[in-house]
């Protein structure tokens, strides 16, 4: 053990409790094995799919914690979108890929696309936590990141907006950057969170429109009940 560890001990994220050497990451064995998994990559039409059915074509989706307010789920995530714990969304992005390799979800897939973040929201929390848990997957999966798409202005928090009202906050909010690299590819569109599926969906319905002959699969940390 460093001197540093021995003065300032890792301890986990969740529970509190010290972490072992062996651990590596920010969450303890025993509490990253409490977390709620969907299991939805082994279910074709999924709840999480039926979100998208009839909106625009894809090949596959899941989201990989149950998502509930106030749930360590939750916690962690709002912990590293609005709390500044960056390598916490790193090591959640890892440990999505790594438990997700050997299903075959990530089968021909190219490239992994991030939601983005407006460049003036991103200067002023100081990191992208999408692309940083895109980061954590491309380690385990080996899987590039691709950061053609953009996001053209800023928008508010979709937390207590109807369905309706996240739409339009949405709209032609996202566009791809010119000479972008997608075509003809099978892009992974990511997100920390699936709730009513908007902002995945203008995504996605924004690469279609400006891209050719293009597969997209979708992935999120969480996803609501």
């Amino acid at each position: 053990m460093s001197l540093l560890n021995f003065i300032f001990p890792r301890v986990c994220h969740l529970c509190g409790a010290t972490l072992s050497p062996q651990e590596k990451g920010c969450v303890c064995t025993p509490c990253l094995s409490l977390l709620p998994r969907t299991l939805y990559h082994r279910q074709a039409g999924n709840p999480m799919e039926m979100r998208f059915a009839g909106l625009f074509p894809f090949e596959r989706a899941t989201g990989h914690f149950f998502y509930s307010s106030g749930s360590e789920v939750s916690q962690l995530i709002q912990d590293l979108k609005y709390r500044h714990f960056r390598n916490l969304a790193r090591f959640m992005g890892e440990t999505v890929g790594r438990e997700l390799l050997s299903t075959g979800f990530f089968s021909d897939i190219d490239a992994i696309v991030p939601i983005p973040m407006h460049f003036l929201k991103k200067a002023r929390r100081g990191y992208n936590q999408t692309e940083e848990i895109a980061a954590g997957l491309s380690k385990a999966v080996g899987i590039p990141i691709d950061l053609s798409l953009r996001a053209r202005r800023s928008h508010t928090s979709q937390t207590t907006l109807s369905t309706q009202e996240r739409k339009k906050n949405l709209c032609d909010i996202f566009t791809l950057r010119p000479n972008h690299t997608l075509n003809m590819k099978h892009l992974l569109l990511l997100d920390d969170v699936c709730t009513t599926g908007a902002t995945l969906a203008e995504a996605a319905e924004t690469i279609h429109l400006q891209s050719n002959g293009i597969k997209l699969s979708m992935l999120t940390l969480g996803v609501t009940f």
